[in-house]
């Protein structure tokens, strides 16, 4: 099935359809991130938006780099094969929250809002602005003749708790403090001819319940950057969080060009393997029609491969290549392809791309589903020890039986854990498929590496007769 076919409309409903890449987790090798370019390009996007994060060849900082960070001519070459394509670059560098990459490196501790925390960047502090702005630089140097650039802005936490930060939003508000920091940033990159863009959440006060920013400020911004509004479940019309679509209508009041965000893949739990292709098809749906309603400029199909830089990866691309598309289609035709997510996997055909897909599918799937069987059994064993240990009595015969299952259950992770590697080889650098595989088996080896004695300890016999028989 060709991919044309699975789209209904010569017209987008919406002008700009940016796929993100969440290089911070899960990133693809350099050969794939280029050839994932014909997929995204295939399903109709006609933008990328590219959260560098550590796999950037920093120059402000080398120290900011991570192992496998792409050089700049691997950045150069995505850079042209993207223009190749029709696909627009749009860059993203944190320049207040989820600033983990830089403020976890040495000597940049006293920039942190909170001494504990490597989140929140304070704004007031010496240098803060210029580290955004030296990283803003760095990447535009890479990739010249861009038109727009997202500067993130949003969950940061511990924005105000710094005592300078504090005394600051005292005297002028919380919404005075992030225009302090950030309209330089803004006008530097609007003298560029390169319009700005940011996250909208710390604009409305949903966080700390409270009004959101002053009328001025907002009608200040407006001429200065764009705001994207994003929430990944169900209706903006009808959730209870700060994506609600009274945020839009007020932002669109003053003026401010807007954007939308769904997610294909990466919103449907921190540590999940695969897409809910069925809510996120749900959710882009909304979006299509809200942008629709608003006069957005673009929606953003976002992909988050961790939901911090320190927490752990989840979903690769891959295997959510089904809902890359199907969000894709949503996002063009405002409805999905009349055969639905079985159309768009048979569309993969036509890139030779239905097979790894598939195979990494059903790996993640059994991955999915070995975890959760393991993790209950682990539940099971100690619930059991603990029931052991206080009750002396019940010892002599008990616990084998949940080794025995665990053991089991760890076999097949053991199992699901070689068919990711191999589904995904090539897909990513050897080095985060082996840390995304760590981070889903190795806890479950852990618990049975410390549980196995104990119940030894209590039934000698027992674990010695079910070892032999093992």
């Amino acid at each position: 099935m060709p991919f044309d076919s699975l789209f209904s409309r010569e017209r987008p409903v919406v002008e700009t359809r940016a796929l993100h890449l969440d290089l911070k987790g899960v990133p693809p090798t350099p050969k794939r991130l280029i050839e994932l370019l014909r997929v995204i390009a295939a399903a109709r996007y006609n933008a990328v938006l590219v959260e560098w994060e550590d796999m950037f060849p920093w120059t402000a900082d080398q120290r900011f780099r991570c192992e496998t960070a792409y050089t700049p001519e691997q950045v150069r070459e995505f850079v042209a094969a993207a223009g190749e394509l029709g696909v627009e670059i749009i860059s993203l560098v944190q320049c207040l929250g989820h600033m983990e990459t830089p403020l976890s490196v040495r000597g940049y501790e006293k920039m942190r809002e909170l001494p504990h925390r490597v989140d929140c960047l304070n704004p007031l502090a010496p240098g803060a602005r210029e580290l955004i702005e030296a990283m803003v630089d760095d990447v535009l140097t890479l990739t010249p003749g861009v038109r727009r650039f997202h500067l993130g802005g949003d969950e940061a936490w511990a924005f105000g708790r710094h005592p300078d930060t504090k005394a600051y939003i005292e005297a002028h508000g919380k919404d005075a403090l992030y225009l302090h920091h950030v309209e330089p940033i803004l006008d530097k990159l609007n003298a560029r001819g390169v319009r700005p863009i940011l996250w909208h959440d710390m604009m409305t006060g949903w966080w700390d319940k409270t009004d959101g920013w002053d009328s001025s400020l907002l009608r200040r911004l407006a001429g200065k950057a764009d705001l994207c509004v994003w929430g990944y479940s169900g209706h903006p019309d009808t959730t209870e969080y700060h994506y609600h679509s009274r945020y839009a209508e007020r932002f669109r009041d003053h003026g401010i060009t807007l954007w939308g965000a769904t997610a294909y893949k990466g919103a449907d739990g921190h540590n999940v393997d695969r897409p809910n292709v069925a809510n996120r098809q749900q959710n882009a749906l909304a979006w299509a029609e809200v942008a629709q309603r608003y006069g957005m400029t673009g929606l953003i199909a976002t992909a988050w491969s961790r939901y911090s830089s320190h927490i752990v990866q989840c979903e690769p691309i891959d295997a959510a290549l089904d809902s890359l598309v199907n969000v894709g289609v949503i996002l063009h035709d405002g409805k999905s392809a009349e055969r639905g997510v079985d159309a768009c996997v048979a569309a993969l055909d036509e890139l030779g791309e239905r097979g790894r897909f598939e195979a990494c599918k059903a790996a993640m799937e059994h991955l999915k589903s070995a975890r959760e069987a393991a993790w209950t059994a682990v539940m099971n064993l100690r619930e059991q020890v603990v029931m052991l240990t206080i009750d002396a009595r019940r010892q002599a015969g008990a616990g084998v039986d949940q080794i025995h299952v665990l053991n089991r259950r760890i076999g097949d992770l053991r199992k699901a854990r070689t068919e990711a590697r191999e589904a995904l080889a090539g897909c990513m650098d050897d080095l985060w498929i082996d840390r995304y595989l760590a981070e889903r088996v190795e806890p479950i080896l852990e618990e049975f590496d410390e549980m196995l004695p104990r119940v030894r300890q209590m039934n000698p016999l027992g674990v010695r007769v079910w070892q032999e028989e093992s």
